[in-house]
């Protein structure tokens, strides 16, 4: 790693707050740009189009997806910004580059007795266990929250009272998300029956809301660990992953006439172009329905 590159990962964890995650993605994008560079014997300031070029083949060549080079684009593109602006560069020849196509994905969901389900098998359950579970499973589903933000979620962060939940998202954003008469009932029990018991298995006080069945802070790797169990123990096997109770948030939302707009804060995008993907869903269950409940829609 040269030291523009390092200033600039520096420059994303200190002044643009991006996770480690998001610093991670950004660094190898650029790793792979500069051994492209390196082997094409092309000094970082002497980039133009055509270099740029011969790396997106190169790479689509390779078999990398375009949604992965449209990914990596922004990444260079927003690295030359910042050469631009320190003066390494005079011009940022990313500005002319257009991004490959790529379709757009509509985002499986849930609907809500497919939740209802879930939601009641979980509640069966006898184990140690179950009570976290049904928490974390309420605050991914009544919330919308991604699974970075949830494990981050701090005893300070929640006012059960008022029924809201301070978030902290993509750098370090902050957004208010309020939650169900159900989700409050169900985290206040959380954290005066299950909670304690996993806290003392711990001799170091741990801050955060949810805890491992050690009682450390939950990882996002946890997070996913946890949902493969609860398939296991409720026998609902729905492919269940924190994304998917996000978008069946925001899908039941839409289809209940709440605005774009307030969709759009309260998951945390910074762009309404993000959000509408919902609006796709929220056809094609409208299709669905109508498939299947108009006596004239099915072939004869």
């Amino acid at each position: 790693m040269n030291k523009v590159e390092s200033d600039f990962l520096s420059h994303l964890a200190n002044e643009r707050n991006y996770s480690p995650l998001t610093i991670d993605s950004y660094r190898r994008d650029l790793d792979k740009f500069f051994k492209f560079l390196l082997k094409e014997d092309v000094k970082m300031d002497d980039v133009d189009l055509i270099i740029i070029r011969n790396f997106l083949t190169e790479e689509l060549n390779s078999g990398v997806s375009k949604r992965s080079c449209k990914r990596r684009l922004s990444s260079l593109h927003h690295f030359y910004n910042y050469l631009l602006v320190n003066s390494y560069v005079r011009i940022n020849p990313f500005d002319f580059i257009t991004s490959p196509k790529t379709e757009k994905r509509i985002p499986h969901v849930m609907y809500s007795d497919e939740i209802e389900a879930l939601l009641k098998a979980n509640q069966e359950r006898k184990d140690d266990l179950a009570l976290r579970d049904q928490a974390i499973l309420e605050v991914l589903y009544f919330c919308g929250v991604r699974a970075s933000e949830l494990v981050n979620i701090e005893l300070s962060d929640i006012n059960i009272r008022n029924r809201v939940i301070r978030i902290f998202g993509k750098g370090r954003k902050e957004r208010m998300v309020p939650f169900t008469f159900q989700c409050a009932n169900t985290l206040n029990k959380y954290l005066k029956e299950s909670r304690p018991l996993l806290q003392s298995k711990n001799p170091l006080l741990v801050p955060y809301l949810f805890l491992n069945n050690r009682g450390q802070k939950l990882t996002t790797r946890g997070l996913e660990y946890i949902l493969d169990k609860i398939e296991e123990k409720t026998g609902e096997y729905v492919n269940l992953h924190p994304h998917l109770l996000r978008h069946s948030f925001a899908t039941e939302l839409l289809s209940n006439g709440a605005d774009l707009r307030v969709i759009q804060e309260l998951l945390g995008h910074t762009s309404i172009n993000t959000t509408q993907i919902y609006t796709h869903v929220s056809e094609e269950k409208v299709k669905k329905e109508y498939l299947s409940a108009h006596p004239r829609a099915k072939k004869d």
